[in-house]
């Protein structure tokens, strides 16, 4: 296992990075992300929403000027929440799903900074999912060159993964996130309870990360998704939060600007190669992210077999758990393998020219390889349904 990843491997993380903190009489747990003069606490627990509300309430009490971001989903689903938390705080709501990553997205949320008045004391708190996250962070990176910036994930997906490591970004027509900045916040609310106001679909997105996790570097964690598959409900989510959010921050603090010649912060992006150009090829919001992902995580799976890596039995125990996460193992029409193979040519991890891939050297073990040929990947593609 990667050393960066024992630490999740601990039963309930009773790790040195996990601290007991005194809130309103009661315990919460926060895991903090050790980057210098750049760390910031991951709050869990019930009562992690108690913390943002007292955190809210500091920047008001010091006349710091704040808004929050969020979109018409979580609006709808949460508008008595957010009503409590934020007051009569300015917000400005996006469209949901994918698209709402752009150019014209970004340029709304920042003439709304602007016209409020936030300045440099002030905050931008970013209230939904992935797309809210990247967008929302994105513009408090840019927004008089950087202000403070609070996350408070509403999706597994956001929970799990995209609101922790301070990447930020929106979409160009040419490719996923390829315009953005790290941005790291000053905090991040994780209260599982919101869990339930998820669809099953956008529940099962998120689980595609999860399951990433378990593949790239924890094999108990896959040992135990595939044993008994996680829902909104389980017992169990709790903590798998906890551990991926332990794992995500192990990687950022050991290479945060992914600049690892060989690793490093790039394997999280396994499946994301492949997802990412699904993403662009079908259209943002043809599918979920995690969607996409988990048809990724199938294509990397076979890859690694096709260059000797893995077992040719493994990419079937993939396909097993991630169907038991009610999540996609092929494309839902073909797609154009000329397109898709273009689309991952404007991958992010292109250097000098060349892909580095994501691939599994087993459950639990993942590295990069960028001496992967054309051939190879365009014969993966089309075992999950490219054309």
């Amino acid at each position: 296992m990667n050393e960066w990843l024992r630490a999740s491997k601990v039963g309930p993380l009773a790790l040195t990075a996990m601290r007991a903190r005194v809130l309103t009489g009661e315990m919460t747990e926060s895991l903090t992300v050790n980057l210098g003069p750049r760390s910031y606490p991951i709050h869990f627990g019930r009562d992690a929403a108690e913390r943002l509300v007292a955190d809210v309430a500091e920047l008001r009490a010091a006349g710091r000027p704040f808004a929050w971001v969020s979109d018409e989903n979580v609006a709808k689903a949460c508008g008595n929440w957010l009503a409590e938390v934020f007051g009569n705080a300015p917000s400005i709501l996006t469209p949901a799903g994918e698209a709402a990553k752009s150019l014209d997205q970004l340029g709304r949320v920042l003439e709304f900074l602007a016209a409020q008045r936030i300045d440099r004391t002030g905050a931008v708190f970013a209230v939904g999912g992935g797309v809210v996250g990247d967008l929302a962070g994105f513009a408090a990176a840019a927004y008089l060159r950087g202000v403070a910036l609070h996350q408070v994930p509403t999706t597994l997906l956001a929970m799990v993964d995209s609101s922790v490591g301070g990447k930020t970004g929106i979409n160009l027509s040419a490719g996923k996130n390829l315009v953005g900045a790290f941005h790291q916040p000053r905090a991040v609310y994780v209260d599982p309870r919101v869990l339930a106001t998820l669809s099953s679909r956008e529940f099962a997105a998120g689980m595609a990360e999860v399951i990433k996790y378990g593949l790239l570097g924890d094999a108990e964690l896959f040992d135990q998704l595939e044993a008994t598959a996680l829902r909104p409900g389980s017992e169990a989510l709790a903590e798998v939060v906890r551990r991926c959010c332990v794992a995500k921050a192990r990687v950022v603090e050991a290479d945060e600007h992914e600049l690892a010649k060989e690793g490093g912060r790039a394997l999280l992006n396994l499946g994301h190669t492949f997802g990412h150009a699904i993403e662009k090829v079908a259209g943002y919001g043809g599918y979920l992210h995690g969607e996409a992902v988990a048809i990724g995580l199938v294509a990397a799976a076979r890859l690694s077999v096709e260059l000797g890596l893995l077992g040719e039995d493994v990419p079937a125990r993939i396909e097993r758990v991630l169907e038991a996460h009610q999540l996609p193992t092929r494309l839902q029409e073909p797609l154009p393998l000329s397109q898709l193979q273009a689309a991952t040519l404007r991958d992010k991890k292109v250097r000098a020219g060349r892909l580095r891939y994501v691939v599994l050297q087993r459950i639990g073990e993942a590295i990069t390889r960028a001496d992967v040929e054309e051939a190879l990947v365009e014969r993966v593609w089309r075992t999950v349904g490219a054309r």
